[in-house]
């Protein structure tokens, strides 16, 4: 396994239990015990966690972890969606991109496309996107959060009202029929959901991981989600249950 990887996965089963043992992690991570201390010394020192005898605890994270160690949680299903979900996008349309890994390989997969515009608020997105001659890209300025990325709050929101979508491609932290999509931060969900207000067409791009979860702040219900594209990974009782609310649900497979 790769280190980041490997920092990636300490960091997950950090938020999913708040604490790592360094015996039981080092087994399952199949790597040696100093590896494994080496890997939690180096997030302590970026303040990801607390270090404790023979373990960790959960530092000021919280529940999201920053983007450059989510990227690596399930890359190759998040490349399947966001090829599916470019294939949704036709010549000329606008196209909404908010912030998150998976809309990230949605970008990436906008190879084919002419004359499309993409308005985002995500930094890392614009940055790849911008040395695309074939794309227009728009940015929604705002206030930068270093998790995601994402640049958020009045002034983001500001902008992206006086524009006019197509489609909005949506990230998101949690998903569930009853609570709808959701997200770890507050303000950076409001931005998103200014998104969706101002799109035709709503598509939220999820790995199965998310589906069934609610995190901390509601973007948006799910009557106002159009389509879902997922991976095959999926329960399909859950993905049954958002066709019964009116969904559009695309499941990818390698």
């Amino acid at each position: 396994m790769h280190r980041a990887d490997r920092l990636a996965a300490i960091l997950d089963q950090l938020t999913q239990n708040g604490s790592v043992d360094v015996k039981r992690t080092a087994l399952t991570l199949d790597v040696s015990q100093a590896t494994l201390r080496r890997d939690l010394r180096a997030l302590d020192e970026q303040g990801l966690l607390s270090r404790t005898h023979g373990g960790a605890v959960a530092g000021d994270i919280g529940l999201e972890l920053p983007l450059r160690y989510r990227e690596a949680h399930h890359q190759p299903q998040k490349r399947l969606i966001g090829k599916a979900a470019a294939d949704l996008v036709s010549d000329g349309t606008v196209v909404g991109m908010t912030a998150g890994t998976t809309v990230t390989e949605v970008a990436r997969a906008l190879v084919h496309t002419s004359d499309v515009t993409v308005v985002t608020n995500a930094l890392n997105i614009a940055t790849e996107l911008v040395l695309r001659p074939s794309l227009r890209v728009v940015v929604a300025g705002g206030t930068a959060r270093h998790a995601s990325y994402a640049l958020v709050g009045p002034a983001a929101d500001t902008a992206i009202d006086g524009l006019h979508l197509d489609m909005a491609f949506v990230g998101v932290d949690g998903l569930s029929v009853g609570e709808g999509a959701s997200g770890h931060d507050e303000v950076e969900a409001h931005t998103d959901r200014s998104f969706l207000l101002r799109a035709r067409r709503t598509v939220v791009v999820a790995d199965s991981s998310k589906l069934g979860r609610v995190a901390f702040a509601r973007i948006c219900r799910t009557d106002e989600i159009d389509d879902l594209v997922t991976d095959d990974g999926a329960d399909p009782a859950i993905l049954n249950a958002f066709r019964e609310c009116g969904v559009r649900v695309l499941v990818t497979s390698a």
